[in-house]
């Protein structure tokens, strides 16, 4: 370990004498012992707790995902919910869920017996489970908060760990701030409090979930739909499904949902319907990604499927892909599902005269202006949120206490969508639902969600986005993605694609009234913007770019000059 800095050689010692380390671990980082390159990335910082929680790699090291940053963690956590649980009568409780990766239920029963150790009840849900399930079930089982152990879309040696307050939405900057404080103040591994599974269990604060918590899920999802007497009456019937979970949480809960409202022509992509932790079939499990559904678009041209579903690995992220007239597949973006679903769900409310006068639509920052504007047109009010569905939810709760706005839907561009009020995370399974119902009522008219995507494009304009990014991993990467900020902030272009730039948002400075975060976002003269913004979640800083256009082509030309040019100077 001689090429270790004195700093990070300290530390690795400290985890190979301390008797509250495994022994398994430490054959680990005793293996490692002539790879200093690969010790200093385990050890030269902490695993960042950040507002959503840990993600990282699994493995033995302070920046690694392993059940002893999970401990502290949690013991972090423990304390937050004490303090919220405050002198009400009988125990804080909180719910933990859990995906489908390496060491998920390790991890999850992990952070279960240090919450018993702190005397806080945990309700555990015995297998897989998808993300927004665990947000439903704290605000339905009136738990004190809840931990969800998942990387959602990352890479397979990658896992996660989110936390949950008692509305059911991941804590914001200032209740977060509160649990990053108590992990400061622990010192040791020994600080944290456990029991034994078997001491959990004796004193009734280790209780197992299960079908009841499942069947109220699937109903309360059902309950969204808003021609739910058309679907189950025959129309769900006349739409071909495929769907594929990409191995992960959503298979048993989508196809539940599904069945609950007539949808009986649903066939699964059999090579990814089991959980998978290496996501084996494909090289990324995100249906952002066209070629999530490679296997999926083979078996919709098999059975002549009108519409392609998919979900991420714990279910909060649902990518759809729409057949053509010419009998091809058009995957849709984040930003046109998210048009699509706003126009079908106020176009129906209104049809009923059930759109409330007070409506609200939220999104984010870095989602499309075309939702926003179709909200609009049904006399919506709309609402920016930074990145991050935890603060769509924490809207939707400033909504309940006030009554000044009826939240009717939330979404980002990043494929999450969210409709009802059960929950305050975004929903794979109600959008997987909600997307074949506007297949199934628009098909009736003899109508794809393209043609609807079109006709929505005459309307209101040819709006078009991209994303891209740039994966710089380890110490040196987080260097060079603060120097990209620290440019276009210092020095910001004045003009792009031949626009010139009309104002310049930092976010940083804690704009109209939002969190402070390391965003920028630059508004062009000609209503086109495009966004810089570092990952909270993964290695790589991400690049947003939007644009209004007078015709399909001159959008896709537009945009394609945008993105030239900006990441002409990124990469230059």
């Amino acid at each position: 370990m001689t090429e270790l800095n004195s700093t990070i050689r300290e530390k690795v010692e400290g985890w190979l004498q301390d008797p509250s380390i495994d022994e398994s671990t430490k054959q680990e980082l005793r293996a490692l012992e002539n790879d200093p390159a690969e010790l200093e990335d385990r050890f030269y910082r902490d695993l960042e707790f950040g507002t959503g929680g840990l993600r990282g790699v699994i493995g033995a090291g302070s920046n690694r995902m392993n059940r002893y940053t999970i401990g502290l963690a949690t013991q972090g956590f423990a304390q937050y919910i004490l303090e919220a649980h405050g002198d009400k009568e009988g125990r804080p409780s909180v719910v933990l869920a859990h995906d489908c990766r390496h060491f998920s239920p390790e991890f999850t029963l992990e952070a279960a017996l240090v919450l018993a150790g702190n005397g806080i009840v945990a309700k555990l849900f015995p297998s897989l489970r998808p993300t927004p399930q665990l947000s439903f079930s704290v605000r339905e089982l009136n738990a004190t908060g809840g931990i969800v152990v998942t990387a959602s879309h990352n890479p397979p040696e990658y896992n996660g760990y989110k936390v949950y307050n008692a509305s059911g939405g991941q804590l914001v900057p200032h209740e977060a701030e509160v649990v990053i404080s108590n992990i400061k103040e622990l010192v040791s591994f020994a600080q944290v409090k456990r029991l034994t599974k078997e001491e959990a269990e004796a004193q009734g604060l280790l209780q197992w979930l299960g079908e009841a918590e499942d069947e109220d899920f699937a109903e309360t999802v059902a309950a969204t739909s808003v021609n739910r007497e058309l679907m189950t009456s025959g129309a769900a019937k006349d739409v071909v499904i495929v769907f594929t979970p990409l191995h992960g949480t959503g298979n048993l809960p989508v196809r539940r949902a599904l069945d609950k409202l007539g949808f009986t022509q649903v066939h699964i992509v059999k090579e990814q319907e089991q959980p998978d932790a290496n996501f084996s079939t494909v090289k990324s499990p995100n249906p952002e990604e066209r070629e999530a559904f490679t296997l999926a678009i083979e078996l919709g041209k098999k059975v002549g499927a009108d519409i392609l579903i998919g979900t991420d690995p714990d279910a909060d992220r649902m990518g759809a892909v729409v057949k053509t007239a010419d009998g091809e597949y058009e995957i849709l973006t984040g930003n046109q599902s998210g048009a699509i679903l706003v126009h079908y769900v106020l176009s129906q409310l209104k049809e009923q005269g059930k759109l409330p006068s007070n409506g609200a639509v939220v999104k984010t920052i870095v989602t499309s202006e075309l939702g926003a504007t179709i909200a609009r047109h049904y006399g919506a009010t709309v609402f920016n949120t930074l990145t991050g569905f935890k603060y769509i939810g924490e809207k939707m709760n400033e909504f309940q206490e006030s009554g000044e706005h009826t939240y009717l839907f939330g979404y980002e561009e990043s494929y999450g969508y969210l409709a009802g009020n059960y929950a305050r995370d975004k929903d794979a399974v109600v959008a997987s639902t909600l997307i074949c119902e506007a297949a199934a009522f628009y098909k009736r008219q003899g109508k794809t969600l393209i043609d609807v995507l079109e006709e929505l494009y005459v309307t209101f304009g040819y709006y078009r986005e991209a994303l891209s990014s740039r994966t710089l991993k380890g110490k040196d990467g987080l260097a060079q993605i603060g120097a990209l900020m620290d440019d276009f902030r210092s020095n910001p272009p004045k003009e792009i694609a031949s626009t010139q730039v009309s104002e310049l948002l930092d976010y940083s400075l804690g704009l109209d009234g939002l969190p402070k975060e390391n965003v920028l976002k630059f508004l062009l003269e000609d209503g086109s913007w495009f966004t810089l913004r570092p990952s909270g979640t993964e290695p790589k800083i991400k690049f947003y770019f939007a644009v209004r256009g007078t015709s399909n082509e001159d959008a896709k030309a537009r945009l394609a000059r945008l993105q030239e040019e900006v990441l002409g100077r990124v990469d230059a």
